[in-house]
């Protein structure tokens, strides 16, 4: 892919915790439309690289890129009101307010009120459990249905980058079903996704192309049906044995 094709591209990135480098030099892109997995075991950086790109934690060193422009440094909220829109490990739902409520917070960025209505319907469309419920305190939801309302906060959001930090978390098959089935049909509408996740195969079978990292650094790259087809990803990450 040609620059011009790449929404968001990470250059020889770096981040450190106290000193210690939890990202390691990585690069990787991700084009207009696309849907990118980042796959990797617990604590390889991946969470810290998508918090890297939202501004959550400083760069140490590398750039960032998103729609042609370096972003290092630029604030949170900036990053939002530019389409760039994280859905984070642990929701990060406000338990408080109602659902109706949290989809709104989604839109406070907004000033189009009557598009932002339109986008609480489109999510309901997506979540019918969320439409019945949408009076109910968010607190009181279960974690598929918390994770549910994320993702409808976020898209309520109007994202033209949507980064997804293991949506499959703690949730029950059926569950996990559901979700994908959105992330399918939202990345089918035309949002470009980088998408976090610890079930590998699913995150592959979803994507395009893929990344895996492991100790801070992308060792291995490509499109997702070739590294599904890798002996290593197989025996790391999808639980079969690598042939000898």
């Amino acid at each position: 892919m040609s620059q011009s094709d790449n929404l968001l591209e990470i250059h020889q990135l770096d981040v450190a915790y106290g000193g210690i480098r939890a990202v390691r030099g990585i690069s990787l892109t991700v084009g207009r439309g696309e849907l990118v997995s980042l796959i990797g075991a617990n604590g390889a950086g991946k969470s810290t690289t998508l918090r890297a790109i939202c501004g959550l934690v400083p760069v140490t060193n590398g750039d960032i890129h998103y729609d042609g422009q370096s972003i290092v440094g630029r604030p949170v909220h900036e990053q939002v009101l530019q389409g760039l829109v994280m859905v984070p490990e642990g929701r990060g739902i406000f338990g408080q307010l109602t659902i109706e409520e949290n989809l709104n917070m989604g839109g406070y960025s907004r000033k189009d009120a009557a598009e932002v209505r339109q986008s609480i319907a489109h999510v309901f469309e997506l979540f019918p459990r969320l439409a019945e419920r949408r009076t109910q305190s968010a607190g009181t939801l279960s974690g598929g249905e918390q994770q549910m309302l994320a993702m409808g906060r976020a898209m309520v959001s109007k994202p033209r980058l949507l980064l997804l930090d293991e949506p499959s978390m703690g949730l029950a098959p059926l569950m996990i079903e559901k979700v994908f089935e959105v992330v399918r049909t939202v990345a089918a509408e035309g949002v470009t996704i980088l998408l976090i996740e610890q079930n590998a195969r699913l995150a592959l079978e979803l994507s395009q192309r893929g990344y895996v990292m492991e100790s801070g650094q992308i060792t291995l790259e490509g499109p997702s049906a070739q590294l599904l087809n890798d002996p290593k990803v197989r025996a790391a990450y999808l639980g079969e044995e690598e042939a000898v």
